[in-house]
């Protein structure tokens, strides 16, 4: 780590997300309580931007408070914009792709810690595991991912198909066929193969029913923060959305590996 960055004269507490608790920006900074993984995920964002990867901040070091800095991304969160276009979806898919591309050559430090909650499919790169809208900052054409705090080694189809749940969005109460030309787009953007678009259908659904098994676990033991969110209701949400996903497996399937 570099020389710690002293505390901002003036912090104003950042809203938005379920997970990140006394987030505040600090001029053209952002500081958030240092984890266990913070010294891993910092690395990485230091990696991406040597690499000239522009969705994601920049991993800037701690303050003299122990907490993790990182540089502002100003904008406005995608979830609380119009949902996506087709073209949207597919530049989202084009960011994940390059993301991905990058961390497939990134070689972490012997020593790394990640925050792994869910087994990943395989260790192909390192994921960033909350693909989402309200992790997405938009800024007229600059895009960038934030709140990388579960970013670990997984499987490129695990951390694309968690997206398509948030971004096409694959909910619920949506109309299967829409969504269908929707996930299409943003597999396109991506690039996926054809062994990838065969893969994908499974690996958002392992995803989807991931999180909302985790959110019952750990409302039953008590652990955090998936008790804090299971008891905000969140449960209730991705327990229809895994069915919704399993429910219509065959049209994701179709519209995914057709001409």
């Amino acid at each position: 780590m570099t020389d710690l960055w002293p505390s901002g004269p003036d912090e104003t507490p950042l809203t938005g997300g379920n997970v990140a608790a006394e987030v505040v920006r600090a001029g053209a900074t952002v500081r958030k309580p240092w984890l266990r993984s913070s010294r891993s995920v910092l690395d990485l964002l230091r990696y991406l931007e040597r690499r000239g990867f522009g969705g994601a901040p920049a991993g800037l070091g701690r303050d003299e408070r122990g907490r993790q800095v990182l540089a502002y991304a100003p904008g406005t969160m995608a979830d609380r914009m119009a949902p996506m276009t087709a073209v949207e979806l597919g530049r989202v898919g084009a960011m994940i792709r390059r993301l991905h591309d990058l961390t497939a050559e990134y070689r972490p430090p012997a020593d790394a810690v990640w925050d792994v909650w869910l087994p990943p499919l395989r260790e192909e790169v390192v994921c960033h595991h909350d693909l989402a809208p309200w992790n997405l900052v938009r800024d007229g054409d600059r895009w960038v991912f934030v709140d990388w705090d579960g970013a670990a080694p997984g499987s490129r189809m695990e951390d694309l198909g968690y997206a398509a749940h948030g971004f096409v969005p694959l909910h619920a109460d949506g109309d299967p066929r829409a969504d269908a030309r929707r996930l299409r787009a943003l597999a396109d953007g991506y690039g996926c193969d054809g062994a990838q678009r065969r893969e994908l259908p499974d690996a958002v659904l392992y995803r989807v029913r991931g999180m909302f098994h985790t959110l019952e676990e750990g409302a039953r033991a008590g652990v955090q923060p998936w008790a804090r969110l299971h008891a905000e209701g969140h449960a209730e949400h991705w327990g229809p959305a895994a069915d919704y996903v399993e429910r219509h497996r065959d049209v994701w399937l179709a519209a995914l590996t057709s001409p």
